[in-house]
């Protein structure tokens, strides 16, 4: 994992947060590599699971909401950690990861439990002392919208973006009337504050997620559950993530969210150990009906043509951006030995991967080689965008860098080409080197 960290920030993948000013716990900022890393595998999403479907509608609501969404969803009252302290120095951290940290596992244990375990196997802080007794921590940023702060004026940095997607449920049926069942999309950042943010991007206090609320007849949530579940095993597949690392984990019913009926969570073999790496939950109407009960508007649908009338419910696919982002890098991360020095890159699908090919001049001092090395650049910028130039130190360490890029082909202008045509392409993975005219690139 230390290997895939430095990579990432040497190569312009992702640095830590603010760094320049000693840096901010549980924030990472992306580089020009990460943004387009990222930006694939959200592009890659959308089209999966919206452009290519007739049945998903995409939304993209404020991250700033009414308070009274919060209250409704159960976040206010319910969306909370256990915390314990340091009793010498104070800090703070979440009691199931003190737990899991000494091979304790806290899965269906209550506050009250984890603190006896805590005490049977005296366990004590990251520091060596003693730890005080648990108490919940709300994560939710609180914030105040306006010119004064009152209880009126209280708001919250969305801790999801699934509530965004509810309370527009009725304007999308008001405004195209879609049949049954039908998804709404979303794409967008989400915020937690996070007691002890940790293992890279995984567990941050500012992340993105992906997530998808599909509506359905309360009789047919079965067979909407197992299609988004073979939809998600296709997206993980097209991330290029080994079957062997995925694993499907039926959650039992007291581990489950207060509003979810089943939930499977999809895990991962992350470098850190297996952890969760998104989720596909059954919210029945628990969503609508709390709308229906706040807000006192009619959540219903009608079905066309008939008077059948009733809340829908729901299926709920949620996937966090930066956890698929980190288990691409992981899955795709290799070293080996060529010419007796070791190799690291990155074997990201062509399709992921920020640069699909980086033309160089063989030499940057020969014009001539420098002027048919642009003239082949553009024409595959031109046509595939994502192609990079570069032609700093000696072709080797341009290898190199581009191996640990994840750029899958490397094309090589040189005094050959000026004759016939040709130039090397040069292949990321086997490091095999092959003649091609240049304009059957």
């Amino acid at each position: 994992m230390e290997e895939i960290v430095s990579l990432a920030k040497r190569r312009g993948f992702i640095y830590q947060g603010s760094e320049v000013y000693g840096g901010l716990s549980g924030t990472w900022d992306y580089g020009p590599l990460g943004v387009a890393l990222k930006r694939n595998i959200m592009q890659l999403w959308w089209k999966m699971f919206v452009d290519e479907r007739d049945d998903m509608y995409g939304v993209d609501a404020a991250i700033l909401m009414n308070q009274k969404v919060w209250q409704a969803s159960g976040h206010v009252d319910t969306f909370v950690d256990p915390l314990c302290e340091d009793t010498v120095n104070h800090r703070r951290y979440r009691t199931d990861h003190i737990l899991k940290d000494n091979g304790v596992n806290p899965d269906g244990m209550t506050m009250e439990q984890m603190d006896a375990a805590i005490i049977e196997k005296r366990i004590k802080s990251p520091d060596g002392n003693p730890l005080s007794k648990s108490r919940t921590f709300n994560m939710m940023f609180k914030t105040h919208v306006g010119a004064t702060e009152s209880d009126d004026s209280i708001s919250y940095l969305r801790p999801e973006t699934a509530q965004g997607i509810f309370t527009n449920f009725k304007n999308v049926v008001d405004s195209f009337y879609p049949d049954l069942p039908f998804g709404l999309a979303q794409q967008g950042k989400a915020f937690r504050n996070e007691i002890s943010p940790r293992d890279f991007v995984f567990r941050s206090r500012e992340f993105e997620q992906m997530e998808i609320e599909y509506f359905v007849h309360p009789d047919a949530w079965q067979e909407a559950f197992e299609m988004l579940l073979a939809a998600t095993h296709r997206y993980l597949e097209a991330l290029g993530l080994p079957a062997a690392s995925i694993h499907e984990l039926e959650v039992p019913a007291e581990d489950r969210a207060h509003y979810s009926k089943r939930t499977i969570d999809i895990e991962f073999d992350y470098p850190i150990g297996r952890s969760e790496l998104m989720g596909i939950a059954y919210r029945t109407d628990f969503d609508l009906g709390n709308i229906r009960r706040v807000a006192g508007k009619s959540m219903e649908y009608t079905v066309k043509g008939t008077n059948e009338k009733f809340v829908p419910h729901v299926i709920e696919p949620s996937f966090g951006v930066e956890r698929a982002l980190m288990a691409v890098l992981c899955s795709s991360y290799r070293e080996d030995e060529q010419n007796g020095e070791k190799r690291v890159y990155l074997a990201l699908p062509e399709h992921l991967a920020p640069y699909k090919f980086c033309v160089s001049p063989l030499l940057k001092n020969k014009p001539e080689l420098v002027e048919k090395a642009r003239e082949v650049y553009q024409a595959l910028k031109a046509k595939y965008g994502n192609v990079t130039w570069d032609d700093n130190g000696n072709i080797g360490k341009r290898y190199r860098r581009q191996d640990e890029i994840g750029t899958p082909h490397c094309i090589v202008i040189d005094f050959d080409t000026l004759e016939d045509g040709t130039v090397t392409v040069r292949d990321r993975d086997t490091t095999e080197q092959k003649r091609v005219a240049s304009q059957d690139l």
